[in-house]
């Protein structure tokens, strides 16, 4: 399924999109930088910043989630040591764990001109997985009516989830990239409340495992590409909010001659 993007553009003081990348971290701490980076960003104290990161075990379950589509009781859940949590994410109920890069952007969508509106951004996040899951060699597709990324091959299989919250203007949550996933966690629960499709990850489609810290590269440099922005690399939250400047993305020599920007038709 192709999707046309339109061209956006912003000022060129805001042309940035800060990444932090965490390493694995709770599924709790997430929420709580979440909550600061998007209180900054509406306070205009920080540009758009771009979260990666791993989740020890949890299940969270959306706006949309329906009891039916967890699996396991809490005493399963206890016994393999995954957290449960309901959050303000749009979507069902995914699995977030190690081995998977989870990416949250917080993104100022009235920065943009025109402004992008919640579908658009949606598509964009998706463009991004698809250009990243293509330098690892796998081709990923878009499905009609479906939100996410699911292998070219058959069955379809999905590799990518996606969940946003956006709240004037300012989204929080985002995208989980299956990369060397262990997929029995996903025996606990309907992911995204989709039956009769199975879930994948890059390891599994490639028959070698991938390193997340070059995967979550990948992915930053599209987020780049695909919102027309500077890519600037901070080493922690807290340079981040105490307004410290980032490193900038150093492509790999044999990118140098290539650009880092797309023309969205």
């Amino acid at each position: 399924m192709q999707v046309s993007l339109s061209k956006s553009s912003r000022s060129s003081c805001d042309l940035i999109i800060n990444v932090v990348q965490l390493g694995t971290v709770p599924y709790a701490l997430g929420l709580k930088l979440q909550a600061e980076l998007v209180a900054a960003r509406k306070q205009g104290q920080i540009s758009d910043t771009l979260l990666l990161l791993e989740h020890t075990p949890v299940i969270t379950l959306g706006r949309n989630a329906k009891q039916r589509h967890l699996l396991a009781s809490a005493e399963q859940l206890a016994a393999r040591g995954v957290e449960l949590f309901e959050c303000d994410r749009g979507g069902d109920v995914t699995f977030h764990g190690p081995g998977q890069l989870v990416g949250y952007p917080i993104f100022d969508l009235f920065g943009y001109t025109p402004r992008i509106g919640a579908v658009e951004f949606i598509r964009r996040i998706e463009e991004v997985l698809i250009r990243t899951c293509t330098d690892f060699g796998l081709a990923g597709q878009r499905v009609r009516g479906l939100t996410g990324v699911w292998t070219r091959s058959e069955p379809q299989r999905k590799i990518a989830a996606i969940g946003v919250h956006i709240s004037r203007g300012v989204t929080s949550h985002g995208f989980a990239l299956n990369v060397n996933t262990d997929l029995d966690y996903f025996d606990l629960i309907v992911p995204c409340g989709i039956s009769g499709k199975s879930v994948t990850s890059i390891k599994r489609e490639l028959s070698a495992p991938q390193p997340v810290e070059k995967v979550a590269e990948s992915a930053a440099r599209h987020f780049g590409a695909v919102f027309d922005s500077q890519v600037l690399w901070v080493e922690t939250v807290d340079q981040l909010l105490g307004r410290s400047v980032g490193v900038p993305l150093q492509r790999p020599a044999e990118l140098n001659a290539q650009t880092d920007r797309v023309e969205l038709a």
